[in-house]
């Protein structure tokens, strides 16, 4: 059976090759197709079946296959998916669709079906697939999810030069008073383009709840004669502090020909020791993707190290979070 590498296998376009729905369903049986939704199968060792984003843009892409001719448009995390932006705690149950009417919306277990204006320019295609515009796409996301997820979103959308500031607020501006409105608007006004991932994203709104001072993203530390030390992802100058999220270094990424791992390990044990030998900085406070989901010990850290007369409002702060 040949299942059409890097697309989703569609039933129908299986039925009009000659095949039954006997050998879809023995396929299926047999552990060789794995069904994204009703109609939509990925090949079993299909790399993106391990991986909650990919399989999901898979799936959207299948719902594209199943809703052609329809005058909507996949929006919201479908969108999102498609442009590239990660999805952190975003539900990927189903396929999100925006049609530009005011009534009408429904949901199902795999569709829902948004009712909202769109202009012309809000309109964009992705491999061929009509979908939101990142602008459309990241407002109708912060009006819609939790703080968190959408300055994930945000973030990164303005860190991957898909949006800038401007093009947020006029989004926003045309939705006028729709629902979320002022949620989203205290979202685009937290988002910050430098924020490098989700795991910056999520710390630093750890840290703003918090009431942690808000650091300096992406500094560059450099030597007396001026010369470049390195970048970190959070500075604190005041204090004299750096934080640094592990969670972007993969190990397995970074390694050149020949390289082992423990030689990518020791080189950024380097990169920290020579930051920390630098005037100014007094202290390094690390933490690593197993520490975000209860981000209370690292507040501590951090509050200690910034400013220990505030640090215990801030652990108040940070347990009743984690």
């Amino acid at each position: 059976m040949d299942t059409n590498a890097g697309r989703p296998v569609m039933r129908a376009a299986m039925l009009e090759q000659g095949y039954t729905d006997g050998e879809l369903h023995r396929a299926r049986r047999q552990g060789r197709l794995v069904s994204l939704r009703p109609g939509a199968y990925l090949s079993s060792d299909d790399d993106r079946l391990g991986d909650r984003e990919a399989r999901y843009a898979a799936t959207v892409a299948a719902a594209a296959a199943r809703l052609a001719g329809d005058d909507g448009v996949l929006s919201h995390a479908s969108a999102a998916v498609l442009h590239g932006l990660p999805l952190w705690g975003v539900p990927l149950d189903r396929a999100h669709l925006t049609r530009g009417e005011t009534s009408g919306g429904r949901r199902s277990a795999h569709l829902h079906v948004h009712m909202a204006p769109l202009a012309q320019d809000e309109i964009t295609e992705v491999d061929g697939i009509r979908v939101t515009a990142p602008a459309r796409t990241v407002v109708d996301l912060a009006r819609t999810l939790p703080f968190t997820q959408a300055v994930s979103v945000a973030d990164a959308a303005l860190h991957a030069d898909l949006v800038d500031a401007g093009g947020l607020a006029d989004a926003l501006a045309l939705g006028g008073r729709r629902r979320g409105g002022p949620a989203a608007r205290r979202v685009l006004t937290f988002a910050d383009g430098r924020a490098d991932g989700p795991g910056e994203s999520r710390s630093r709104v750890a840290m703003h709840r918090a009431g942690l001072t808000r650091p300096v993203l992406q500094h560059v530390i450099r030597d007396r004669a001026g010369r470049w030390v390195g970048q970190v992802d959070f500075w604190w100058p005041e204090a004299g502090v750096v934080g640094e999220f592990d969670g972007k270094i993969k190990y397995g990424r970074l390694l050149k020909p020949g390289q082992e791992p423990g030689e990518v390990v020791y080189a950024e044990k380097l990169r920290e020791d020579a930051i920390r030998a630098q005037d100014g900085v007094r202290t390094v406070v690390r933490w690593t993707w197993s520490e975000i989901d209860r981000f209370g010990p690292v507040l501590e850290r951090l509050g200690d190290a910034i400013d220990p007369d505030a640090a215990r409002g801030s652990l108040r702060t940070a347990r009743r979070m984690s």
